[in-house]
């Protein structure tokens, strides 16, 4: 793949992501050494930096790597924000609510294996509302995990989230665990092949 093409899907992964994007995993995802994906983070942030019809920036931290607006662009992101937090939920959210409810806390990766699609955009509506929050991950110093706000509780008028509906039952509902089993299984082989592949320094 060419360097072109290489810049444009670190973009891609980096907006589909919706979360920060640990290095290495980028690395394996574009098939890069380090000093390559250095090259093309470089890249892709003088790109979008001096196109003034961009309203996307490249920011690196201690989670890894994210696309973000622009801060001059704020004042419509804002707008923006105010109206979907006026807006009811989607069936999406609320099925990406529910599974949160009665599995949390549980990572992003699992959701997306229960539901079987991305749910980037819906988890940055419900943080938004307020109706989730993110948390560390112990097994996953670059991951989150999600679980229900007070807010959220509250909403439905109990304190705890086993107050919900057959909550033992859903929790603990086998083709569920199977679906999380299989996703958590497929993460450790993919970290395990990444440890083997890092270079040592």
């Amino acid at each position: 793949m060419e360097k072109k093409q290489l810049i444009g899907a670190l973009e891609a992964a980096l907006f589909v992501s919706g979360e920060p994007v640990a290095l290495v995993r980028l690395e394996k995802i574009l098939d890069t050494t380090p000093t390559e994906l250095a090259e093309l983070l470089t890249a892709l942030q003088e790109k979008l930096e001096h196109d003034e019809s961009s309203g996307l920036r490249v920011i690196q931290h201690a989670g890894g790597v994210s696309l973000v607006t622009k801060g001059v662009f704020a004042p419509f992101m804002e707008q923006m924000t105010k109206a979907a937090l006026q807006e009811t939920l989607s069936r999406a959210a609320l099925e990406v609510l529910a599974i949160i409810a009665y599995r949390a806390p549980i990572a992003r990766s699992e959701i997306e294996a229960i539901r079987g699609v991305n749910c980037s955009f819906t988890l940055r509506n419900l943080l938004l509302r307020d109706l989730i929050e993110r948390i560390g991950n112990p097994q996953d110093s670059r991951g989150y995990l999600y679980q229900p706000t007070f807010k959220f509780l509250q909403s439905l008028g109990i304190s705890s989230i086993v107050d919900l509906p057959d909550f033992e039952t859903l929790k603990n509902d086998e083709r569920l665990l199977r679906l999380i089993e299989q996703e958590k299984e497929l993460t450790q082989s993919e970290s395990t092949d990444t440890s083997i592949e890092a270079p040592v320094v």
